[in-house]
């Protein structure tokens, strides 16, 4: 595997970013910040995930979120970590 410093998501597991999120927003709270269904109707960190590991922009979403979140990395700038986009 691969050594990358510089990817602030290497190692850390979806359900683990769904789980912390969910615990430091809340669903409603997560539905507010990310307006997906998964978040709104019954919404469950298995469903979640379901849907999220089908839906690349969704998940991007998400991993933006929890890296603004919980970041711990200080830059020169303030601008949040900004993912390449997907789109070929």
């Amino acid at each position: 595997m691969d050594n990358q410093p510089n990817n602030p998501l290497h190692g850390v597991k979806l359900a683990d970013i769904v789980t912390k999120l969910q615990e430091k927003f809340g669903w409603d709270g997560l539905a507010a910040q990310i307006d997906v269904r998964c978040f709104q109707n019954d919404p469950s960190v298995k469903s979640s995930l379901k849907f999220l590991r089908k839906t690349p922009w969704a998940r991007e979403k998400v991993e933006q979120l929890y890296i603004d979140t919980f970041s711990n990395t200080a830059d020169d700038d303030d601008a949040p970590f900004q993912w390449k986009s997907i789109k070929k």
